[in-house]
C-alpha cells in the first residue's frame, strides 16, 4: 500500500498510458486504504509470516491471510486449501490467535 501510495503521488499525466497507471493506483490505494492492511507494516508482515512457518502454508496462503486476516475457523477454512486435513482444530486456534494478535483489525 505505501509503494503505491508514492507511486500514485509521484505519478504525472504525461501520456494516456501514465493516466491509466494513476487511475489504477489511485482506485487500488482507495481500496487498501479501506482494508485491514491500512494498520500493516513491513515488521508485523515479517513478524505473521515467521509465525506461520511451523504450519506448512503455502506463499498464496500465506499472502491471502496477510492481506485478509483470518478472524475465525471459517475464515482460515476458504484460505487454506483441505484446512480439515492439513490443520487441526488447535492450529486453526492458533493461526486466529496470531493474526489477532501481530496483524491489528480495523477495529482495533
Amino acid at each position: 500500500m505505501h509503494i503505491l501510495q508514492q507511486l500514485k503521488d509521484s505519478t504525472q499525466k504525461k501520456h494516456k498510458r501514465e493516466g491509466l497507471l494513476a487511475t489504477v493506483t489511485y482506485e487500488t490505494v482507495h481500496y487498501l486504504q479501506n482494508s485491514e492492511c491500512k494498520h500493516q507494516n513491513a515488521r508485523s508482515i515479517e513478524m505473521f509470516l515467521e509465525a506461520m512457518k511451523p504450519f506448512k502454508l503455502t506463499k498464496s496462503e500465506k499472502l491471502m491471510m496477510i492481506n485478509t486476516p483470518p478472524r475465525t475457523e471459517l475464515e482460515i477454512q476458504l484460505i487454506v486449501q483441505e484446512s480439515e486435513e492439513r490443520l487441526s482444530e488447535e492450529e486453526v486456534r492458533k493461526i486466529i490467535s496470531i493474526a489477532n494478535e501481530i496483524l491489528p483489525s480495523s477495529d482495533s
